[in-house]
């Protein structure tokens, strides 16, 4: 068996080296897998930049309120009271300004997208004094937080990029009343950055929403605190509350979209690798081909069918490896970071986020070129095997 091995490898040494000679047909199978990996990158990044902004940009320890019934903010609606009820429960964390809690009304304006030049819907949030405390990672670019009670927003970056007439000093028009932007914030790419802010009771009043709220946020002292929690606000007789984590909430939101991208990656994929595969073969055949003879050769010398076999998949498998390192340098410079937005088919309203092009993103995208080489270069590898060695012999 050593020896057989110490074969394999003078085959395949002879064999790569013989690829420059060939680098026609050996460019088609690169150019194929490179091809799959720019597309396998593009379409899952929109996935792991979407996954990113709704999934992970949750805390565990902010609890989403809502009307009893309710999936989202928009079916949600509960009396202003509510918001006083949730912050006497002990597990709320408190600061000098009293519950990390704030009652909040969900809205959207129409914009301009930069990129299409339609018009998009764009959440606009009310939110209480203690509202910027529940977003972790909240910081300002330019400008200034709301003064609240007046007519002042603030813009998250992902909107700012997108969306026409939010820069920072204009003035927007909603409904009968002007606003002016006061500032831009980020929120480490989370769903905030898609949002504008202003003030609740300003926007309560816009929306003629009286003083209900539709929402209600609230940070606890701990990610642990939440059974008891939810357990002193849904056994409150004076309410009718469905309590969850940010975190499982903005995962439910975005599952449904997140799965449609995920069976279109996977479908896209198993499309482009079968022509891949082709390409694989057609290379590998034309490799066997043109070397019949030498082949014929090595196996009147005594070489045995494993050293060929193992020369054809190791040519195959370079092959595949070249092109997924190519076109997965490709696929990075092309889609990493590259800001766009989508519809939150809950909300009915745009989601600001850019393509993340992940390492295990990019592992799996190697993995699955190196196969499709691998299975190009099996049928050819068994040719070569069991050519016969006169007939070898005599070709030119």
């Amino acid at each position: 068996m050593a020896s057989s091995f110490s074969q394999a490898r003078l085959v395949t040494a002879l064999n790569l080296r013989t690829l420059v000679t060939r680098w026609q047909s050996a460019a088609v199978t690169v150019v194929g897998i490179a091809g799959v990996m720019v597309v396998i990158v593009g379409v899952f990044s929109i996935y792991e930049g979407f996954r990113a902004t709704l999934e992970l940009s949750g805390a565990p320890d902010v609890m989403i309120i809502l009307r009893g019934g309710s999936s989202d903010e928009l079916q949600s609606g509960l009396a202003l009271d509510a918001v006083k009820i949730v912050g006497d429960v002990p597990s709320v964390m408190r600061d000098a300004d009293g519950p990390l809690v704030s009652g909040e009304v969900f809205s959207s304006v129409d914009l301009i997208n930069k990129a299409t030049g339609g018009m998009a819907l764009v959440p606009l949030r009310g939110m209480g004094p203690q509202g910027p405390k529940l977003r972790s990672h909240l910081h300002f670019i330019s400008g200034r937080m709301f003064t609240p009670g007046t007519n002042e927003i603030v813009v998250g970056q992902g909107a700012a990029h997108q969306f026409a007439g939010i820069e920072m000093g204009r003035e927007l028009k909603l409904g009968a009343n002007r606003w002016n932007v006061v500032g831009i914030f980020s929120d480490a790419g989370g769903l905030a950055e898609s949002e504008l802010w202003c003030d609740l009771t300003v926007l309560q009043g816009t929306l003629n929403y009286g003083t209900a709220v539709q929402s209600i946020r609230a940070r606890l002292t701990s990610p642990e605190a939440f059974r008891a929690f939810k357990d002193a606000v849904t056994t409150d007789p004076r309410v009718n509350f469905s309590v969850v984590s940010e975190r499982d909430y903005l995962a439910n939101l975005s599952a449904r979209l997140r799965g449609i991208i995920r069976s279109a990656g996977f479908a896209i994929a198993i499309l482009m690798g079968l022509g891949a595969i082709f390409a694989a073969l057609n290379t590998m055949y034309g490799a066997v081909a043109a070397r019949t003879r030498e082949i014929a050769t090595l196996r009147a010398l005594g070489f045995g069918a494993f050293p060929v076999v193992v020369s054809v998949l190791a040519e195959a498998t370079m092959l595949g490896l070249v092109g997924a390192l190519i076109g997965g340098a490709i696929g990075y410079m092309a889609f990493n970071g590259v800001q766009t937005s989508t519809l939150n088919m809950s909300s009915f309203s745009q989601v600001t986020f850019a393509f993340r092009v992940t390492g295990e993103l990019l592992q799996w995208g190697l993995i699955y070129a190196l196969v499709l080489a691998l299975v190009g270069g099996v049928l050819p590898a068994i040719r070569a095997a069991r050519l016969p060695i006169a007939s070898g012999l005599r070709e030119l």
